[in-house]
């Protein structure tokens, strides 16, 4: 099994000169097994994301333990289907759906359904960077707009995108450049610096809820278009919002965890089935105790 966190299972075969689809059995037997013995009695704050299982549009929505940071359950699929498998898992793990207090995702109409509907106690606490990328594309979307009669802003993008302390010299002499310019696309960055400035600097979650709330205001009256179509979804989604300044739940762990997946799909290079895959992923992040004989 250790082999199989560090090299291709059609590498395994060659060695031992078996067959993969013997070797994928072995895996998937013996992950599974180990598998069945997670307890999720303690579990109390859960992140679910969903991540490309080849590519395309296949997708496997994953939940971690918030607290552990170790995969729990993994799905095919990313629709609000995925939450309710995730709820009639839990009672074969010793968990119950009510000991859910806390889920932390995107902003995903499927899976706030889902978590309303199979997790009845639970809050949600929408993933701030979630929220800023969104932004962010409402800015790029005032840069190309911009851009179509201002030349100026031709090859500016990753600029707007950066925070400053990210950007390299040359970007920061570009930036200043354009910011003496009576550009909408420098008037945008600036509500996006003050709105990270929201959840970098402020901890109580009644200053947020004002300072949210005067951003939203400014956002209206900026009378950009995609600015305010940001807003309205934040309005929209303001309860979820707001959750992370009593939470501070973010997809920091998920974000992880995803990395981790990626890697196994570089190291594979490729799955014959959809099972093979959610076994590599409680392989490599489930924290199982395999217990194999030595």
């Amino acid at each position: 099994m250790a082999l199989a966190k560090e090299m291709p299972i059609s590498r395994i075969g060659e060695i031992v000169g078996e067959q993969d689809t013997r070797i994928w059995r072995i895996v998937r037997h013996h992950v599974n097994k180990a598998y069945a013995k997670k307890s999720f009695s303690a579990v109390t704050k859960v992140g679910c994301d969903e991540t490309s299982s080849r590519k395309g549009h296949n997708y496997v929505t994953v939940f971690a333990d918030m607290d552990s940071g170790e995969v729990l359950f993994a799905t095919e699929g990313k629709n609000a289907e995925t939450i309710q498998t995730f709820v009639e898992e839990m009672p074969r793990h010793e968990g119950q759906p009510e000991q859910i207090k806390e889920v932390t995702m995107d902003m995903s109409t499927a899976f706030i359904s889902g978590v309303s509907d199979y997790l009845p106690e639970a809050s949600i606490t929408f993933d701030k960077f979630h929220v800023i990328q969104a932004l962010n594309k409402a800015q790029d979307e005032v840069r190309r707009m911009e851009q179509k009669k201002n030349p100026l802003l031709k090859r500016s993008r990753y600029i707007w995108l950066k925070n400053p302390e990210n950007l390299t010299e040359k970007q920061k002499k570009q930036l200043e450049t354009l910011r003496y310019e009576n550009l909408k696309t420098a008037k945008v960055y600036q509500m996006k610096l003050t709105f990270q400035d929201i959840y970098r600097t402020i901890k109580e979650p009644e200053a947020a809820k004002e300072a949210i709330k005067k951003w939203l205001s400014w956002a209206v009256r900026s009378r950009l278009d995609p600015i305010k179509r940001f807003a309205k979804m934040v309005k929209a989604h303001i309860k979820g919002i707001m959750r992370y300044f009593t939470t501070r739940l973010t997809s920091g762990t998920m974000e992880g965890i995803n990395s981790r997946i990626q890697e196994i799909k570089r190291r594979a290079r490729g799955f014959r089935n959809i099972n093979n895959f959610i076994a590599m992923i409680y392989l490599e992040a489930a924290g199982l105790d395999l217990a194999l004989p030595t």
